[in-house]
């Protein structure tokens, strides 16, 4: 039966070019699940702070995000945004050399001179959806809507919804001035916080807010929902100072649910005391597009902004009458709707607890000097720290991009292996028994192990989307499950207590997400040239503070073992 699914989808594939396999079933994926998106899919990353503090204003910093926000919307629309490409020799190939070289060449050979220099081109298909998108709820599977028409932002303050053009007749950005006294505007706007905040209704269950999004549009609100579903983005402007990062992860992670549209393609978050992230809606794309959008608009807020601190916002502009507050018919049904979303939203973030940890011992440096892979020595600490908090082995996910496909996702590293079990039990079971040069060897196994896992994963070689895909056909087709797919192995495979995820960017200061099971840890990590971090969330069911300092030693046992030095 797996042969004739596995040849099913091969000849699918061959007939249907134009896409790859895994792209239909994913999107299915995420658009027919019901849970809600918070917690359950949305995550964020955080920037770091400009360097120029003066410039992170809540202000100046939200306005000049807008400005660099709709510069690149114009730059990727125009078809002049330079492509996403992997350099495996960047001596070679990122060079302005090159570029000018196979800008000449034609599109059906220029592939070719860069395979040749070993660079490669990724797919970014997913970019189209980054801006004047939502997820539309629709009961059973929800819709992804896109209008490029739109020219306005969508900006939320103390759950109160506004809409302003961003973007003129001719296509151009409005004056950065005028963009600043709009966003004053909404910032010294005196009206309350809404009795019933709408916003809080995207948090719901999809099949709850697909029916009361039917009764909003019954209550006569079709053309404001619109307004938001057409929005550019959505600019979330809090009024809340961040006491330290694990505030800033619950807050740009769920927030309190009236001041966010969780279902817009993105929103930038900015607090008052100027931190910013972006927080996602995740069934439309990949955290690859999310962070290259990120990169640029640091760089450019940072390297040429448009406003300044003491710049004049726009006398001129009549910003109370380019700026609109949206104003929705409520009746007690959607009232009550309303009220139901907070609690079970409320419930529902009361739950989770989020950690952090920095390793400032070591990092990519001294890793790479060693010739190991900085990612498999951190999976491995994972391993070794869950090994030493609950004494086994267990699920673990990674996500591995394969942008390297046309309209490619992700593909799963396993980093739990045969060679990090007996690694981890080497140093956290029985650290007397190995000498320093036995335990070296075991950290090159792994490493070794765990980059070609990951290279594995990164060509569309991994195991999961393949299962996932023929288990997909075979449910479309309305066959009967293979016994794989109900072996109680297969079920433990995954259930990823450990779900991982990592980046490293100069604009990013940490990113996040919550478990994806109940007895699990969600860990975003970043492996740095001089340190280490993570930052972690939990459900009750799992202790994230004590996992962090199980982690933390299994660090300093590796870094102990690197510097010759044999485990105390």
């Amino acid at each position: 039966m797996g042969k004739q699914l596995h040849e099913e989808l091969v000849a699918q594939d061959k007939n249907n070019k134009h896409t790859s396999y895994i792209s239909g079933p994913w999107f299915d994926m995420y658009l027919s699940a019901r849970d809600s998106v918070v917690l359950n899919f949305n995550p964020f990353m955080s920037f770091n702070p400009d360097p120029k503090t003066e410039y992170n204003d809540q202000l100046v910093r939200a306005t000049n995000m807008v400005c660099s926000a709709v510069r690149f919307m114009k730059t990727l629309r125009a078809g002049v945004l330079e492509p996403e490409v992997f350099h495996l020799n960047p001596a070679k190939s990122d060079t302005d050399g090159f570029k000018k070289l196979i800008r000449w060449v034609p599109s059906s050979l220029s592939w070719y001179g860069a395979y040749m220099v070993n660079a490669y081109p990724l797919d970014m298909s997913q970019y189209f959806r980054l801006f004047n998108s939502t997820r539309i709820p629709k009961r059973g599977r929800d819709e992804l809507f896109t209008d490029e028409k739109g020219r306005h932002l969508l900006v939320m303050r103390k759950g109160n919804m506004y809409v302003f053009d961003v973007v003129d007749r001719d296509g151009n950005l409005v004056k950065p001035a005028e963009i600043q006294s709009h966003l004053k505007y909404i910032l010294s706007d005196p009206t309350p916080a809404p009795a019933f905040p709408l916003g809080v209704l995207t948090s719901e269950n999809r099949d709850v807010w697909a029916g009361l999004r039917d009764k909003l549009v019954a209550a006569g609100n079709a053309e404001d929902l619109r307004m938001v579903d057409s929005a550019l983005f959505c600019l979330c402007l809090d009024d809340e100072s961040m006491k330290d990062h694990i505030h800033v992860s619950h807050n740009m992670l769920h927030g309190d649910g009236c001041n966010r549209w969780y279902d817009k393609s993105f929103s930038v978050i900015l607090t008052k005391d100027g931190q910013a992230a972006i927080n996602f809606e995740h069934s439309w794309g990949d955290g690859v597009a999310v962070l290259r959008f990120q990169n640029e608009i640091f760089k450019d807020t940072t390297e040429q902004p448009l406003v300044h601190p003491g710049s004049a916002a726009a006398t001129t502009a009549d910003s109370a009458t380019a700026v609109r507050r949206l104003q929705f018919n409520l009746d007690s049904e959607l009232e009550n709707g309303i009220t139901k979303a907070k609690e079970n939203f409320d419930s529902a973030v009361s739950k989770l607890t989020i950690d952090a940890m920095e390793f400032k011992k070591g990092g990519k440096e001294q890793l790479k000097k060693s010739k190991l892979s900085p990612d498999a020595i951190v999976q491995l600490a994972f391993q070794m720290g869950y090994l030493r908090q609950y004494g086994q082995t267990t699920a673990t996910y990674e996500s591995c991009s394969t942008a390297a496909f046309k309209h490619g996702r992700t593909e799963t590293i396993r980093p739990a292996t045969i060679h990090t079990k007996q690694c981890a039990h080497a140093f956290v079971c029985q650290p007397g028994k190995h000498s320093v040069e036995q335990l070296k060897v075991m950290l090159h196994e792994c490493s070794k192990y765990h980059g070609q896992l990951t290279k594995e994963a990164a060509m569309g070689q991994g195991f999961d989307r393949h299962l996932f895909a023929m288990r997909y056909l075979a449910n479309s087709k309305g066959q009967a499950l293979h016994s794989l797919y109900t072996d109680p192995a297969y079920a433990a495979i995954n259930h990823n207590i450990l779900s991982t995820s990592t980046l490293t960017s100069p604009a990013v200061n940490l990113g996040g997400f919550a478990p994806v099971v109940p007895d699990g840890f969600g860990v975003g990590y970043g492996v740095h040239d001089e340190w280490i971090g993570c930052n972690v969330s939990s459900y009750p069911a799992r202790n994230v503070h004590e996992f962090l300092q199980c982690v933390q030693k299994s660090l300093e046992d590796i870094f102990t073992i690197l510097e010759g030095k044999p485990l105390s």
